[in-house]
């Protein structure tokens, strides 16, 4: 189990409070469908749909508590596979940590061993089901890229930022955030308009950071750096425009929640090259900060491919970077007044 953190995100929260470590299993069938459980009648949260699971018993490891879970509620003997998220998560009486596995293999027949209903779900329309907050941002971990690229500004040419550009959806990079600091309009929206070719040709998703008119106009999402978020009254794009905010507090995610956004950057995690000499926020406090919400919150500052695991050990959907997603190249040594700026 992941430690608790030791104070909320306003610092504040009792250490008295019990931590409950709950563990849950992503079972899929032969036709890619997941299986959810209905809370019955007469339990907490009576009627929302969730991962089946359970507690992990003193003593017990995360994967012998969900084999003996998924026995008793479901009537399946299951093989663990490989670790999906740990969701820490904020109630008014406890701390909860929910830790998801994939279940690698299971034999049996499901069936609801203690009156619960069961419902096998395409992936597509997992979202529709009401879930508990904790279990929102499995949904997204299931769905949604694991990793954001913001864009450094390019130099004198626009051959060399094109070419990383394409290396990092090459790579994998599904979501991108539109950030050029400094560049002129035309140029700008000569290369939204081959970023946007480039990321329609393998499915990505693309943001423009900081300008609502230019994202309407172009048809792409809008990122909210956290000094416009705070600024806004009401969703500045329409529903069904993707949206996400830059946030470093409670009270900016808070802001970014009751917007609609679809997703958050939070940090820096970090120290990085664009904050000398000040040390990121570190994991506890990113873990305080995502006990409060349910969107889906990509960790930034100092990260890369390689602490995509850590972090959704941590309740990240992923990581968001400049250099740790754009390569070594020429064009990958953005300077530190363009990193500093995608926040």
């Amino acid at each position: 189990m992941i430690p608790p953190s030791t104070a909320d995100a306003g610092g504040d929260v009792p250490q008295s409070r019990p931590s409950v470590h709950v563990v849950a299993g992503v079972i899929t069938d032969a036709r890619g469908r997941i299986l959810l459980a209905r809370r019955a009648p007469g339990r907490e949260l009576a009627g929302l749909w969730e991962f089946p699971g359970g507690k992990v018993d003193p003593g017990e490891t995360p994967d012998g508590a969900l084999v003996r879970e998924l026995r008793e509620e479901l009537g399946i003997e299951v093989d663990i596979g490989a670790p999906l998220m740990v969701v820490p998560h904020l109630t008014p009486s406890r701390r909860l940590h929910l830790d998801v596995r994939h279940v690698r293999a299971w034999r049996g027949t499901p069936k609801g061993c203690e009156g619960q209903a069961l419902a096998w779900v395409q992936p597509g329309r997992l979202a529709r089901y009401d879930m508990p907050a904790p279990d929102r941002p499995v949904v997204a971990a299931l769905m949604q890229p694991d990793r954001c690229l913001v864009t450094p500004s390019p130099g004198e040419d626009d051959g060399p930022w094109l070419d990383a550009l394409a290396g990092a959806l090459a790579a994998g990079v599904r979501r991108v955030q539109f950030r050029l600091h400094g560049v002129d309009d035309h140029r700008r929206r000569r290369l939204l308009a081959a970023a946007l070719q480039s990321c329609g040709a393998v499915g990505a998703q693309l943001l423009v950071n900081g300008d609502a008119a230019l994202a309407q106009e172009a048809g792409v999402g809008l990122h909210l750096p956290a000094a416009q978020l705070r600024g806004c009254g009401s969703r500045p794009v329409p529903a069904g425009q993707l949206l996400s905010a830059s946030c470093h507090d409670a009270d900016e995610l808070a802001l970014a929640e009751a917007l609609g956004c679809d997703f958050a950057l939070v940090g820096p995690v970090q120290a990085t090259p664009s904050h000398p000499g000040q040390p990121g926020i570190g994991w506890a406090r990113f873990e305080a900060l995502r006990e409060h919400v349910s969107l889906p919150l990509y960790a930034i500052g100092g990260l890369g491919v390689d602490d995509i695991a850590t972090a959704r050990s941590h309740g990240a959907q992923g990581v968001a970077a400049i250099r740790g997603l754009w390569g070594d190249g020429p064009a990958g040594q953005p300077g530190a007044a363009a990193a500093a700026s995608a926040r």
